[in-house]
């Protein structure tokens, strides 16, 4: 166990942290799934840009690697393209 003042801080403040990164990760997979189901093109180009600043956030936080957040949103783009 932390013997530091300091140290037990963090404890709780990495704790607050991961469960707020893990709900943020967890909430944009959620709507990448659900823009991946959408089958018509004007649903999904209006939900395209929601679901990239979602992405963003998480690249800019460091929850996820800016490249996989490219690659998403780079599968993304193509698959709403792709609907007509």
């Amino acid at each position: 166990m932390a013997n530091h003042k300091s140290a037990l801080k963090r404890i709780r403040s990495n704790e607050a942290k991961r469960l707020r990164n893990r709900y943020q990760h967890k909430t944009t997979r959620g709507a990448i799934k659900r823009l991946r189901d959408m089958e018509k093109a004007k649903e999904a180009k209006e939900y395209l840009p929601s679901v990239i600043t979602m992405i963003d956030k998480l690249a800019k936080n460091n929850i996820i690697h800016d490249n996989k957040a490219a690659n998403l949103k780079s599968k993304l783009t193509k698959h709403v393209a792709s609907l007509s």
